[in-house]
């Protein structure tokens, strides 16, 4: 009998720009490493809203939020990604975290969050209305009607609800977070970092 690949739960957030750093490399980096991902899309909004703020803090904090574009620029740059900060920022993306949860059950949920991602970070287009996000479904030969009405059902808003309690429950206060054998690692550069470990004997 063979032994199962070691895991990486990988935690984004479709607002957080440092998440869609991860999303783009992700696969092939767990791949090299010969670890299976689960993607774990949840919100941030409960994990703020808990530390008192209404926004991200890359709003609260000017300068922070400065930096931030700065070095996605940079990032992206490197990695040869487009970037373009959409307006406004961050985006609610409440329905495309309930199209993911979807997405990863009937498996194209991975296909959908990097086009997401590629979508607004990558042209700077909105992602909160369930026109721009029909559009990448019929890309992926889903019908938008069918999975829209299925984001709205009291099913799927009470998985998602878990699933961000369950990031609280964990001690996730940011995205992207990779949590691997116990251990939580938080930022798109300490994914090589929940790699090794995963592997680790």
């Amino acid at each position: 009998m063979s032994t199962p690949a070691p895991k990486v739960e990988f935690w984004y957030e479709f607002a957080s720009t440092y998440s869609y750093l991860s999303a783009m490399r992700i696969e092939d980096a767990a791949r090299a490493a010969g670890v299976d991902v689960v993607w774990k899309p949840f919100l941030l909004g409960p994990i703020f809203f808990a530390q008192g703020w209404n926004t991200s803090p890359f709003n609260i904090y000017p300068a922070k939020g400065r930096y931030m574009v700065r070095e996605m620029e940079r990032l992206t740059a490197v990695r040869g990604l487009p970037f373009k900060m959409p307006s406004p920022f961050p985006q609610n993306s409440l329905l495309a975290t309930r199209i993911a949860i979807i997405g990863h059950d009937e498996g194209w949920g991975v296909p959908f969050s990097k086009r997401v991602y590629a979508a607004q970070f990558g042209a700077g287009a909105g992602i909160a209305d369930a026109a721009s996000l029909g559009g990448i479904l019929r890309d992926l030969g889903q019908d938008p009607a069918r999975v829209i009405a299925l984001a709205g059902q009291p099913e799927t808003k009470d998985r998602l609800k878990q699933r961000s309690e369950e990031a609280q429950e964990l001690g996730i206060f940011g995205a992207p977070s990779f949590l691997t054998k116990g251990e939580l690692f938080w930022g798109d550069d300490r994914l090589e970092q929940a790699l090794a470990l995963a592997t680790a004997k």
